[in-house]
């Protein structure tokens, strides 16, 4: 049985048609390129069909790399969801960004991010982009200094907050910083936010085809919950699999409604490439995917799926399985169909590359180097990094080179174990070279210790709470 037939993807795929030689007036007179950022929610490394997927079905995703440019040495910017997504946006690693954890407010939203950072929305307004911000924000409560609007984006629409986000079927969701409601007040099940925030999506690269524009699509898939609507593809996965479906509208897991809810996102993908084709802005449109941390599946739960494959770690931790991301680029003409690149990059990467796509200046004070040589072929001109750096929650991780740190909060000790790793030859993370290399030891605690500043809001180490004394 054939899941493009199952799926309905067989449109999509059709209407892909990314080495169409057609050419059309509108989008060659277009000098400037859309950009267009998709951040999937929680996805493991390996669940893509071209990063080693068995069972999920990523045809639209696997396309974009089989015409584009995979990397394999990519890497979220946190192992945690909205300091991943701070460093995207304003380019500064988890030892420099503001937001450094998930810090949810009483109220909607999450701690915001000042005024005075800049980010890539920012950068792009000023070279005559129209922005918009589709799905999951995170970085700031509406009407805050960090809510989208006051953040660089013309547009957006979904979830302000991360708690909010956790229902597919929510009885409303934020346009800009108002409330929009919807259907499911009188009629329970009866609206998907996955698919009426796609469909805003999508709306917006129809009214923005004359004009460069960056579309940031963050939606909330795969993240649990399992929230489903019943359609054919939680049939063709209990087939697949084996599996029951069990309660499609539960928020409990099974294997068959996670499959489904990454070939949901597959097909958004597809549906967007299809609408940049029948625009006529394909050609002009530089697409990246990627995730914003590891695989959220337990081992028990990933077991048959392996989103994570073999990779140590997942979700909140510094492993390689918590941090890596898949990361696909796809830009006709610019990027060599087929291709991959080693280059090790992170997420606070994205701003510069941008700014020197359309000619801008970069903050003095931002972690990331530009990738564009690595998407041009030019690899002799990419710079790379001295090290990257992560740390959240009292756990650090340095990348340099070949040769990995991780300081792994130990709550029993209360102190950081460190771990090196030579992932070239141990990409998996089994043998600690810690106790044999002293000198590359210290490397790593000099740079764990120089390569952040401190934050008041997010510590690394977390004071111990005084034990309230009793007076009489």
């Amino acid at each position: 049985m054939n899941i493009k037939n199952i799926l309905a993807f067989a449109i999509l795929i059709t209407g892909f048609g990314i080495q169409s030689q057609e050419t059309k007036n509108s989008s060659k007179n277009n000098k400037k390129p859309n950009i267009i950022f998709i951040l999937a929610d929680d996805m493991g490394y390996n669940e893509l069909g071209s990063y080693g997927g068995k069972i999920i079905e990523t045809p639209n995703i696997d396309q974009l790399a089989k015409e584009g440019m995979k990397f394999s040495n990519h890497y979220c910017g946190s192992n945690i969801c909205a300091p991943s997504r701070g460093t995207l946006m304003t380019g500064k690693h988890t030892g420099h960004a503001y937001i450094r954890d998930n810090r949810a407010l009483p109220y909607e939203g999450n701690e915001p991010i000042p005024a005075a950072e800049i980010t890539v929305a920012e950068i792009l307004k000023t070279a005559g982009y129209t922005t918009g911000a589709f799905g999951k924000w995170g970085l700031g409560y509406p009407a805050s200094e960090g809510s989208p609007n006051n953040q660089g984006f013309d547009q957006f629409y979904g979830y302000n907050g991360q708690i909010h986000a956790h229902n597919y079927f929510t009885s409303y969701l934020r346009k800009n910083d108002l409330v929009e409601l919807n259907a499911n007040i009188d009629a329970p099940y009866s609206v998907y936010s996955a698919d009426i925030i796609k469909d805003r999506a999508l709306e917006f690269v129809e009214a923005n085809k004359n004009t460069p524009f960056f579309l940031y699509f963050c939606p909330t898939l795969p993240h649990n919950p399992y929230h489903q609507p019943d359609d054919k593809t939680l049939e063709y996965y209990a087939k697949k699999t084996g599996f029951p479906i069990g309660d499609a509208h539960s928020e409990d897991f099974s294997v068959p409604k996670y499959a489904a809810l990454t070939s949901r996102l597959d097909q958004e993908v597809g549906e967007i490439v299809a609408k940049l084709k029948e625009l006529n802005l394909l050609d002009d449109t530089l697409i990246i995917f990627a995730s914003d941390n590891g695989s959220a599946l337990t081992k028990e739960e990933d077991s048959f799926l392996r989103t994570g494959g073999d990779l140590r770690g997942r979700k909140s931790e510094v492993y390689e399985g918590g941090i890596k991301s898949p990361l696909i680029a796809f830009w006709k003409g610019k990027i060599i169909p087929g291709s991959s690149s080693s280059h090790i990059s992170a997420f606070w990467d994205f701003l510069p590359t941008c700014a020197e796509i359309v000619k801008a200046k970069t903050p003095d004070n931002i972690d990331g180097i530009s990738y564009l040589p690595t998407l041009l072929g030019k690899t002799d001109k990419q710079k790379q990094h001295d090290y990257l750096y992560w740390e959240r929650s009292q756990s650090q991780a340095i990348r340099k080179g070949d040769m990995k740190a991780n300081f792994v909060y130990d709550k029993a000790t209360q102190k950081q174990n460190i771990e090196i790793y030579n992932l070239a030859q141990d990409p998996f993370e089994k043998n600690n070279l810690a106790e044999t290399m002293p000198e590359l030891k210290a490397e790593f605690v000099k740079i764990a210790q120089t390569a952040r500043v401190e934050s008041e809001i997010f510590p690394l180490v977390k004071k111990a709470k005084k034990a309230k004394v009793k007076t009489h």
